[in-house]
C-alpha cells in the first residue's frame, strides 16, 4: 500500500534514534544492526511512495532496484554495502571465526565509522583515565598490587575465587570478557559456582562484588563514588590495556548545518587548549584525580 510509506520512513526514524541510544550506552553491535534497518525501512519507504515494489534487506539491492529516474548516487551506495555487512555479524556469533560480536564492536570502531560516514571532523583525545580490578581485601587469588589484567584474570580463574560480571553487554562488559578472551579462559564455565553474571550496572556490580566478596571490573569514576566498599580495595591497575580514552569530534558542517557548530567548535577549542587541560586535570572526586589530560601527548 503507497501510503504506508510514512510508517515505514517513521519506524526508520526510531530505528535511527535506537542505534544512537546504543552508541550512548556502549551496544555498538546493537547501534551498527539499528544503523542497519533504519537505512532498509528508508529505502522501502521511498520505494513505496514512488509506487515501487521491493522486498529483502539488502540496503544496497534496495537503493539498485529504484526506478530508473531515481537512481541512487555511487557514494550512497558504497555507504549501503557498508551498513550491509553489519546485518549478520552484529546479531551472531558465527559472523566471526571467535567471540561475540559485542567483543568486536567497540568505541573506537564506532568512533571511525562516524568518522568515514562524513559524520564527524577532526577528532582529538582530550583526556583518559582508567579501569581497575577491585575485589576482597583478603585476595584469594594473590593479585593485589599487580598491573596486569590478564595475569589476574588467570589467577582469578584458576583459584576459582569469586568473580562478578555485570553481565549487561555495556561498554565495560565488553571490555571484562575481552580480557578473558586475551587469558584464554572461558569464565562461563563457572557460572554458578566462581562467576556470577548479575546482568546490572556498574554500582549493582560493585555492590554484589562487596556483598560476597568477589571481584570485579569497575570503571575508576564509579569507584571513586562508590560509597559502600566494605572489604573491596583496588587490587589491580595501570595496565594499559584498561585505559580509557576521551575524544572530542566535531560535526561536520556538510552534513549538520543546523547544529551550533559554532559553539561546539568553541568547546572543542577549550578541551584542547591549555585552559580546558588544567580544568580536566584538577577535576577531583573524592580528593583524587579521575581524568588526565591528554592533548598534547595522546595515549
Amino acid at each position: 500500500m503507497p501510503e504506508r510509506y510514512r510508517d515505514w520512513l517513521q519506524q526508520a526514524s526510531r530505528d535511527l534514534d535506537h542505534a544512537r541510544m546504543d552508541v550512548r550506552e556502549g551496544f555498538y553491535e546493537w547501534a551498527a544492526f539499528a544503523a542497519q534497518q533504519a537505512a532498509e525501512k528508508a529505502c522501502k519507504a521511498l520505494h513505496l511512495f514512488l509506487g515501487s515494489s521491493t522486498w529483502g534487506h539488502d540496503v544496497t539491492e534496495l537503493l539498485a532496484h529504484l526506478p530508473q529516474e531515481h537512481q541512487a548516487p555511487a557514494d550512497l551506495i558504497d555507504r549501503a554495502k557498508r551498513l550491509d555487512k553489519h546485518y549478520l555479524p552484529a546479531r551472531y556469533p558465527n559472523g566471526f571465526a571467535a567471540g561475540t560480536p559485542m567483543e568486536h564492536y567497540t568505541r573506537p570502531e564506532a568512533e571511525q565509522a562516524f568518522i568515514e560516514e562524513g559524520h564527524g571532523i577532526a577528532p582529538r583525545q582530550i583526556a583518559w583515565n582508567d579501569f581497575i580490578v577491585v575485589g576482597p581485601a583478603a585476595d584469594p587469588a594473590h593479585v593485589k598490587g599487580g598491573h596486569d589484567a590478564h595475569e589476574a584474570f588467570t589467577a582469578i580463574a584458576k583459584a576459582k575465587a569469586a568473580f562478578v560480571s555485570r553481565g549487561d553487554r555495556s561498554g565495560t562488559n565488553a571490555l571484562e570478557l575481552r580480557l578473558w578472551k586475551a587469558a584464554g579462559i572461558e569464565p562461563k564455565s563457572g557460572a554458578g559456582t566462581w562467576y556470577r553474571d548479575i546482568g546490572g550496572g556498574m554500582g549493582q556490580a560493585l555492590n554484589a562484588a562487596a556483598a560476597m566478596p568477589a571481584y570485579t571490573l569497575s570503571d575508576r569514576g564509579t569507584w571513586l563514588n562508590f560509597r559502600n566498599k566494605d572489604e573491596l580495595v583496588i587490587v589491580v591497575e595501570g595496565d594499559p590495556h584498561l585505559i580509557n580514552r576521551y575524544d572530542v569530534i566535531e560535526l561536520d558542517p556538510g552534513k549538520h548545518a543546523a547544529a551550533k557548530l559554532d559553539a561546539a567548535h568553541r568547546l572543542a577549542q577549550f578541551l584542547v587548549s591549555p585552559e580546558g587541560q588544567a580544568a580536566i586535570g584538577d577535576f577531583r572526586v573524592g580528593g583524587e584525580q579521575l581524568f588526565h589530560p591528554s592533548a598534547a601527548a595522546p595515549r
